[in-house]
């Protein structure tokens, strides 16, 4: 049972930071290998392209929302790229140690978050639960 009906889409967005904290500690890794390019996981640009060519839609309420039926499912798979327009070395490696460092810096913030606001959720649906049980 989901505590809210945001909670799938915070356990879907925290999955999501884990495999890309995944990605960008095999970047780090092989910072010394030949030919290697860097990897990012892609999620918030399909979202932003898919808003641009209206196949997002929302679900309409009221009618003064914006008029859509859809869901973010389509999303929730990011996909694995080569990031382009990086500087390489002789090597041909161009992995960035410290724009990694950041990268992996502003995912576990933002992993922290979403952790922090799964557990509120779970307390406000306990508080819930606890306090139609007293009646």
């Amino acid at each position: 049972m989901e505590a809210s009906s945001v909670s799938s889409t915070l356990f879907q967005q925290l999955n999501f930071r884990g495999e890309r904290q995944k990605v960008i500690s095999s970047n780090i890794a092989n910072i010394n290998t030949p030919n290697y390019k860097t990897q990012d996981l892609v999620f918030e640009d399909e979202l932003k392209n898919s808003s641009f060519n209206n196949t997002l839609q929302l679900k309409q309420t009221d009618s003064k929302h914006i008029s859509s039926i859809n869901s973010l499912s389509n999303f929730s798979n990011p996909k694995l790229v080569q990031v382009q327009g990086l500087e390489e070395q002789n090597d041909g490696n161009n992995v960035n140690l410290d724009s990694q460092m950041g990268e992996q810096s502003k995912n576990k913030i933002i992993f922290d978050a979403i952790q922090s606001s799964i557990k509120r959720d779970s307390k406000l649906f306990r508080s819930v639960i606890e306090s139609s049980s007293k009646n």
